[in-house]
């Protein structure tokens, strides 16, 4: 009589095989994550351009004057002005910008007119977080 709880030679040789593909796996993926951050893709994680809303209170020709509605904190240094493609030489000035605060931005360098659109880029990422067409007149 033959016992039937031993396994033939056949049924050994599936343990090694999924063995080593699990192995395979699993390189592949490590791989992947590590050559992701030492092409430096991984760096651009952390650059994500904040959440904000603003509104334009008044202006003439040489300020802007912006309130943040709402929306996260926000270096102001971080942030440039452009209107109508032209970026502002003077910024929003040092030190957070909580909601509810106004900043006044000198636009003497950038001379708008007429209906222009006005945007406020976050340098580190590169985003425009607002925009909006603004009449100068």
């Amino acid at each position: 009589m033959k016992p039937t709880n031993q396994s033939n030679a056949e049924d050994r040789a599936v343990s090694p095989v999924i063995g080593v593909i699990l192995m395979v796996a699993i390189t592949v993926i490590l791989a992947a994550v590590i050559g992701t951050f030492v092409l430096g893709l991984g760096d651009q994680l952390g650059d994500t351009a904040p959440q904000a809303s603003f509104t334009i209170d008044g202006n003439n020709t040489s300020h802007v004057n912006i309130t943040k509605t709402g929306g996260q904190s926000i270096e102001a240094s971080d942030l440039t002005i452009s209107i109508d493609g032209e970026r502002g030489t003077d910024g929003f000035g040092d030190g957070p910008w909580e909601s509810g605060q106004q900043k006044s931005v000198n636009v003497t360098s950038i001379s708008p007119a007429g209906e222009s659109v006005v945007r406020i880029i976050h340098d580190p990422s590169g985003s425009a977080i607002y925009q909006e067409t603004y009449d100068f007149s």
